[in-house]
C-alpha cells in the first residue's frame, strides 16, 4: 500500500510516524515546502519526497493534512487524478464545507472526511510524536460506517491506536462549535477580559486553575481565522446558548438565588464527571492506578522497566504532583481494569504506594 501525506506539519508528520511503526510494510510518500519535506526524508518520516500534488495520484490513500483553505484548493487538484476507489481524507476541524465541495467535483475517488480530536500547543514538524493518535477520538464523516471500500482507511487509524467514531458532516460541525469553538472563543475573552479589567495585575495572582481554563488562548489564529468562518452558523448557535446561560447566571447572582445557581453547578459537575478522565476522547475509556514515585535519579525509568518486563503496555502517563526532593504522584493508564489491577499488585510487589 501506499500512502501520501500532503502536508508535513505536527498532523501529517505525526500521522507519517505512526504509520511507519505500526505498519512498516506501507510506503509513505510525503509532500510539503521543500525544506520541510527533505527534512522528512532525512529523518526517515516519510520514505520518498513528492515534488508536486499530482505525484499523489497512484497512492492508495491520500491525506490532507493542511488548513482549510488550502485543503479545499488541494481537492480540486487531487479528486480528478485518483485512481478508482484510492481514498482521499482531511484532518480538518469543520467538515460539511469539505463534504459539499467534493460533491461537485468529478473523481474515481472515495472522500471520507476526517477530524483526529488531538494535537499539540506547538505544533510544526519538530513536534511530531508518532503516539499523537493513541486513544485519541478520530471522527470520520462518511455515510456508510461499513462500506468496504473505507476498510482501509478504518483499518490504519485503528493499527495507530484511534478510536473511530462516524458522524454526518453537519452532526460533526454542530457537536465541535459547542465542545472545541466555543471554548477557543471563551478563553479568549476571557483572557482580554482579565487584562482589560486588571491591566498587568492579574498575572501574578492567576492561579493554575486560571492557566489551565485559558490554555488554549495561545492558540494560532491563522488556523482559527478560517474555522470560525467556514462554521460560522453552527458557532454562533453555540455562543448563542451561552450567552443565555450567562444571562440566567447573571439574573442568579443579581437576585440572590443561590438555590438555582447551586444547581447550575452541580449540574456542571454531574455532566463533566461523565467525560471520561483518562482518555484523549469519549471512547473506550482507560483505567488509572496512581503511583507514588521518589524524587531520584532513574526513578521513572525503572517505574517503567519493571511495568515493561511484566508486560504491562501503559497506554498514558502523566506526572499529577511533585514535591521536589521528595517525590511526585504518577497517573498510570491502561486499557482495562483487570489490567490495572494486575498493574498496580504488581508494583506494590515492589514496594510502591499509591494515591
Amino acid at each position: 500500500m501506499n500512502v501520501s501525506i500532503l502536508g508535513l506539519g505536527l498532523i501529517g508528520s505525526s500521522l507519517a510516524k505512526a504509520i511507519k511503526n505500526s505498519n512498516p510494510e506501507i510506503k509513505i510518500l510525503g509532500f510539503d515546502f521543500h525544506e520541510i519535506s527533505k527534512q522528512a526524508l532525512e529523518l526517515s518520516i516519510i520514505d520518498e519526497k513528492l515534488n508536486s500534488i499530482t505525484d499523489a495520484k497512484n497512492s492508495d490513500i491520500i491525506f490532507l493534512c493542511l488548513p482549510i483553505e488550502v485543503t479545499l484548493d488541494f481537492l480540486e487538484i487531487v479528486a480528478p487524478i485518483v485512481k478508482k476507489n484510492a481514498i482521499v481524507t482531511d484532518v480538518c476541524g469543520v467538515k460539511s464545507v469539505l463534504s459539499n465541495k467534493w460533491k461537485n467535483l468529478e473523481s474515481k475517488g472515495i472522500f471520507v472526511g476526517g477530524h483526529p480530536m488531538t494535537g499539540k500547543e506547538k505544533g510544526g514538524i519538530e513536534n511530531s510524536d508518532p503516539l499523537l493518535f493513541e486513544n485519541a477520538v478520530y471522527i470520520l464523516t462518511y455515510e456508510d460506517a461499513n462500506d468496504k471500500k473505507i476498510s482501509p482507511l478504518k483499518e490504519l487509524l485503528l493499527s495507530i491506536g484511534a478510536k473511530l467514531r462516524f458522524l454526518s458532516a453537519k452532526k460533526h460541525d454542530e457537536i465541535v462549535a459547542h465542545v472545541s469553538h466555543l471554548p477557543q472563543l471563551i478563553s479568549v475573552a476571557l483572557v482580554n477580559a482579565a487584562l482589560d479589567d486588571f491591566n498587568n495585575d492579574f498575572k501574578e495572582y492567576a492561579a493554575a486553575g486560571f492557566k489551565d481554563l485559558t490554555r488554549i488562548a495561545s492558540s494560532d489564529f491563522y488556523i482559527w481565522k478560517f474555522i470560525i468562518k467556514h462554521n460560522k452558523y453552527e458557532i454562533l448557535n453555540s455562543l448563542k446558548s451561552f450567552q443565555d446561560l450567562i444571562h440566567k447566571i447573571t439574573t442568579c447572582v443579581l437576585s440572590d438565588d443561590l438555590w438555582r445557581l447551586e444547581d447550575l453547578f452541580e449540574s456542571a459537575k454531574e455532566k463533566r464527571n461523565e467525560i471520561p478522565k483518562s482518555t484523549k476522547g469519549f471512547i473506550n475509556p482507560l483505567h488509572d492506578i496512581f503511583v507514588y514515585v521518589k524524587d531520584e535519579p532513574g526513578a521513572i525509568s525503572k517505574l517503567t522497566t519493571l511495568l515493561f518486563e511484566n508486560k504491562f503496555d501503559i497506554k498514558e502517563i502523566e506526572l499529577l504532583k511533585i514535591r521536589e526532593g521528595t517525590g511526585g504522584t504518577f497517573r498510570l493508564s491502561f486499557e482495562s481494569e483487570a489490567v490495572a489491577e494486575n498493574a498496580k499488585n504488581s508494583l506494590a510487589h515492589y514496594g510502591y504506594k499509591f494515591g
